[in-house]
C-alpha cells in the first residue's frame, strides 16, 4: 500500500566562477549598492565556457542519486525543468540521460520558467502514485548567462547559472511525503517576461543576429505585483490541502529572485524571517534552478529535520506559479 511519495535525495551543483556586483559594475553602468538594495544579490556563478545546463543537470543529479541510494541505472524516469536547454532538439534530459548513465530511464524537458521544478514535482509524484514509475529524478538546471543582454543593467545584474535535483520514490509507513501541490498559469501575461527572440516566431537571422533578440525582457514593477498576489495564494492553497497553520511550518523556501518578493511573501504568510530559506545573495536568480538548489542547501546545512513541514513556492514567466507543502 503506498504511503504517498517521499523525497529520497537532495543535490545541487553551482558553476567555480563567481561575478559580483563589483564585476558587473566594471562594463555595466551600476554599482554593488544599487543592485543590493533592489534586489538583495551580491554576487551569481557563471557556467565556464562549454558547461551546458546538462552538465550542471548531471552534476546536481549524480549528488541526489548518492544521497538517495538509488543508482542511475534503476531510475525510471528524468523530467528536467529548464528554459535553457542545451538544444532545441533534442531535449536536456537526453544528455542528462546519457552522461549519468540512466539507459533505462524515459526523459523529456518541460518549460515554466522559475515554477519548472516544482510542475516537475508534481508530475512526478502523479506518475509514482499511478504505479506508471517506481521512481523519478526531478532537475532544475538553468545556463541563464547565455541569454543574458550583459549591456542591459535591469537584466544583467539579476540572473546567475545552477542546477539542483530531487529523487522521489514511494514512501515507506513513518517516511516523510509531498502533502500538497499547486501548480497555475496566467497566458494573458505572457508579455512581461520573456526572451521573445530564438524560437519560431522569431528565428535568428543573419539580419537580425545584432539584436540581442534571444535575452531576456522584463517589466519589473509588473512582475513584483503578480509574483506576490500568485505566489501568496498558491502558498495559501497547499498551506490549507495540508492541514497547516503558519506556526507548523519549519521554512519556507521561496523563489530566489528578489529579496523585496521574500520579504512580502514571508509577510503575508505570516512566517518569521528567521524560517525564510534565503540563498539568493549568492546566486541570483537561477530560474528552475533556484528552489531545486536552495531545497538542496537547507537539507545539506541541517536546516531540515526529520517530520519538519516545509513549504515551498515559485513564480516565473508564462505566466506560471507553483508550490508544494512537504512533511520531510
Amino acid at each position: 500500500m503506498s504511503h504517498g511519495v517521499t523525497i529520497a535525495g537532495t543535490g545541487s551543483y553551482l558553476p567555480e566562477k563567481i561575478l559580483t556586483n563589483h564585476d558587473l559594475s566594471e562594463f555595466v553602468e551600476t554599482s554593488d549598492e544599487w543592485i543590493v538594495t533592489r534586489t538583495g544579490i551580491k554576487e551569481r556563478r557563471i557556467a565556464a565556457e562549454g558547461e551546458n545546463t546538462s552538465h550542471l543537470a548531471a552534476k546536481a543529479s549524480l549528488q541526489a542519486l548518492e544521497q538517495s541510494g538509488i543508482p542511475a541505472a534503476d531510475i525510471e524516469l528524468i523530467i528536467v525543468a529548464t528554459i535553457t536547454p542545451d538544444t532545441f532538439t533534442p531535449a536536456t534530459a537526453c544528455y542528462v540521460q546519457e552522461q549519468i548513465g540512466a539507459s533505462r530511464a524515459v526523459a523529456f524537458d518541460i518549460s515554466a520558467a522559475c515554477s519548472g521544478f516544482l510542475y516537475a514535482m508534481k508530475i512526478a509524484k502523479r506518475l509514482i502514485e499511478s504505479g506508471a514509475f517506481a521512481n523519478a529524478l526531478i532537475i532544475g538546471a538553468e545556463k541563464l548567462s547565455a541569454f543574458v543582454d550583459w549591456s542591459d543593467r535591469s537584466t544583467c545584474v539579476l540572473f546567475g547559472d545552477g542546477a539542483g535535483a530531487a529523487v522521489l520514490r514511494p514512501s515507506a509507513e513513518g517516511e516523510g511525503k509531498i502533502i500538497a501541490t499547486d501548480i497555475g498559469t496566467d497566458g494573458k501575461q505572457t508579455s512581461i517576461l520573456s526572451i521573445p527572440g530564438g524560437g519560431s516566431a522569431c528565428p535568428t537571422t543573419p539580419q537580425n543576429v545584432g539584436e540581442s533578440l534571444a535575452t531576456f525582457s522584463m517589466s519589473g514593477r509588473e512582475v513584483f505585483k503578480h509574483a506576490v498576489t500568485r505566489m501568496k495564494n498558491s502558498a495559501n492553497s497547499v498551506i490549507e490541502r495540508a492541514g497547516l497553520q503558519p506556526e507548523d511550518i519549519s521554512l519556507v523556501i521561496p523563489h530566489q529572485a528578489n529579496l523585496r518578493i521574500i520579504d512580502a511573501i514571508a509577510d503575508r504568510l505570516a512566517v518569521p524571517n528567521d524560517r525564510v530559506f534565503v540563498n539568493l545573495h549568492k546566486y541570483g536568480n537561477t530560474s528552475a534552478a533556484a528552489i531545486a538548489i536552495a531545497l538542496d542547501e537547507a537539507h545539506r546545512e541541517g536546516k531540515i529535520q526529520r517530520g519538519d513541514k516545509i513549504v515551498m513556492v515559485a513564480f516565473g514567466a508564462g505566466l506560471t506559479w507553483a508550490s508544494a507543502a512537504i512533511e520531510w
